[in-house]
């Protein structure tokens, strides 16, 4: 039975790059999105639609269907000042602010008397990547989850307060 827009699933996931594992939350807490939402790496859920609960089966993502291939013109040529106090090395990731006011991730790809070059791709970019995959569940969204797009699972209480269960005086039941 294919999974359909707007439900949230769960999986449990192992990433390879070639023989190398790159990303797993086997043995932690699932990945839980909503299914056709783009929550995901578009690859990934193309590959897992028909798989049902209790499912396990590998996915092969294409770069292009994953992080995107990658882009020699994603680099670029920061003076070395702007990188005051941080001890920079080779291949270390670097997170900043965009232009969007969003997280930007970078990585270092060299260190240059008066400069440093950065590179703005994924560190995934231009992989190919086999994903060994668990579908834990698949239900369908509450009204609350289909509005807002976040699946119970993963939403973010305002105060710390609710997170025990309540019942301490702090207006949650």
């Amino acid at each position: 039975m294919a999974i359909e827009t707007n439900q949230i699933v769960s999986i449990e996931y192992e990433v390879r790059d070639g023989g190398k594992v790159v990303d797993s939350n086997i043995g932690g807490a699932p990945l839980v999105f909503m299914f056709g939402k783009g929550q995901i790496i578009p690859g990934l859920e193309n590959g897992i639609a028909h798989m049902s609960i209790g499912e396990k089966g590998d996915v092969l993502v294409k770069a292009q269907d994953a992080y995107g291939v990658y882009d020699d013109n994603a680099k670029q040529n920061v003076p070395k000042d702007q990188f005051a106090g941080i001890d920079l090395e080779v291949g270390m990731t670097l997170y900043g602010q965009g232009e969007d006011g969003g997280t930007v991730q970078v990585i270092v790809k060299e260190i240059r008397d008066e400069e440093v070059v950065i590179d703005f791709n994924h560190p995934l970019a231009g992989k190919d990547l086999m994903f060994s995959i668990t579908i834990n569940n698949i239900r369908d969204a509450s009204a609350e989850e289909a509005m807002t797009g976040i699946p119970a699972e993963n939403r973010v209480e305002k105060s710390g307060c609710c997170g025990s269960g309540g019942g301490h005086g702090c207006g949650c039941h």
